[in-house]
């Protein structure tokens, strides 16, 4: 089965085939109000998928998409409480070496730190930790607040926020979770962690709609 994402223009091109079978590339580019060269691209992928059928002096029928799984709207439909996984939380006063045997018993590749109210306060990596490691402190009784990244510095995003914008998040920052953020009730400046997306959560989900 073939897995494909069609653009906007390019789902534009297949109603109007349908709309006005046969029609020729030069009629499909008025339509749009595009030159020929234009559209070349995308009746290519449209043609060589099976969407669109070419006939020579003839024109552009509509062929289906029956074939074919179009993943597009499902990934835009799907928000990020709908893959989130639970976060893993330590407070800030817990010793470096508690939280690097909490990593590795929860085997996550970072660790959100809230403060004695449960507010986010910061988060750790396991760069982070190895950094502190191998400078040689005293992990045992250094707590973690003195290594963690600090807000506002930590990258968030809410539950109601789509699954595509968390990916660009991740990889524009370079990172490999997100905490998931809702606003404190008794101040808007404080965020309480609900949950956490990785590069796991967003791999398993698109495995899950190749699968289907």
């Amino acid at each position: 089965m073939t897995i494909i994402q069609l653009n906007d223009r390019q789902l534009k091109i297949i109603d109007i085939v349908k709309e006005n079978e046969p029609i020729t590339s030069e009629a499909i580019a008025a339509h749009l109000n595009v030159t020929r060269a234009t559209l070349r691209s995308d009746l290519a992928i449209l043609t060589m998928t099976g969407i669109l059928d070419a006939r020579p002096k003839v024109g552009y029928f509509y062929s289906g998409v029956s074939e074919l799984n179009l993943i597009g709207n499902n990934i835009k439909d799907k928000k990020v409480r709908d893959i989130m996984s639970l976060p893993v939380l330590v407070k800030k006063d817990m010793s470096i070496y508690e939280v690097i045997v909490n990593m590795f018993l929860s085997d996550v590749g970072s660790i959100f730190i809230i403060d004695n109210d449960d507010i986010l306060c910061g988060v750790v990596s396991r760069k982070d930790l190895l950094k502190a490691t191998i400078g040689a402190s005293d992990i045992n009784h250094m707590p973690i607040g003195m290594i963690m990244t600090r807000m506002p510095n930590i990258v968030t995003i809410n539950q109601d926020e789509d699954i595509v914008l968390a990916a660009k998040k991740i990889i524009e920052h370079e990172v490999d979770s997100i905490p998931v953020v809702e606003r404190d009730e008794n101040n808007k400046n404080n965020l309480r962690v609900v949950g956490r997306i990785s590069k796991t959560n967003i791999t398993k989900f698109f495995l899950e709609l190749a699968d289907n």
